[in-house]
């Protein structure tokens, strides 16, 4: 497809969406839309994108200086908050709770320690879109702190509710030990087949 301009002897030239093909020697086209009547920049768009030329702004004019990952913090903010995980925060201080609510989120898509997970909600250094959708602007390490300070504090009510709510009528819950180390000394023969089992 291309566009051709026709000219008229006693009017404007026609504007004309066309196709070309062959049939043995001969060159044959038709018209696809009169494109007379469009503004000059619409057809110089269309034209642009039938030779596969960037459209719109200028390349040089358009810099993607960051981009940063998102879907899994919507995924796991939209499950935090189906699960009413913004009820069980609302005993926080106003200002705290949307840092509360990131270090959640941090600590489901990437745990590490407090400093690591600090960093990742910085502007700077930002690992993720988080502190982005949350509001956070520029965090301070000592909120971090008083963050974890009152989640600590309300963890048992957190769990409680949690429980109360989740784990009924003899719910299976499984979790990943995988942090977790264990060891011993020694283990009698067929330990490990009747732990196994």
């Amino acid at each position: 497809m291309y566009v051709e301009i026709v000219p008229n002897r006693n009017s404007r030239p026609a504007v004309l969406l066309r196709e070309g093909w062959r049939e043995g020697s001969k060159v044959k086209k038709r018209t696809l839309a009169n494109l007379t009547d469009w503004p000059a920049a619409r057809i110089e768009a269309l034209r642009r994108v039938l030779r596969n030329e960037p459209v719109g702004a200028d390349e040089a004019a358009l810099v993607i200086e960051r981009s940063l990952p998102h879907g899994h913090v919507a995924a796991v903010l939209g499950t935090a908050r189906r699960c009413g995980v913004d009820k069980l925060l609302a005993g926080a201080p106003a200002a705290l709770r949307p840092v509360v609510l990131a270090l959640i989120v941090a600590r489901v898509i990437e745990p590490g320690s407090k400093l690591a997970t600090w960093r990742m909600l910085r502007p700077e250094s930002a690992a993720h879109s988080a502190a982005q959708v949350l509001g956070l602007g520029e965090i301070e390490l000592d909120s971090v702190y008083e963050a974890l300070d009152w989640l600590g504090q309300a963890q048992p009510r957190i769990e409680s509710v949690l429980a109360r709510k989740h784990l009924a009528n003899g719910v299976l819950v499984l979790y990943d030990l995988s942090s977790a180390w264990v060891t011993g000394h020694c283990c009698r023969p067929g330990r490990l087949r009747q732990i196994a089992r």
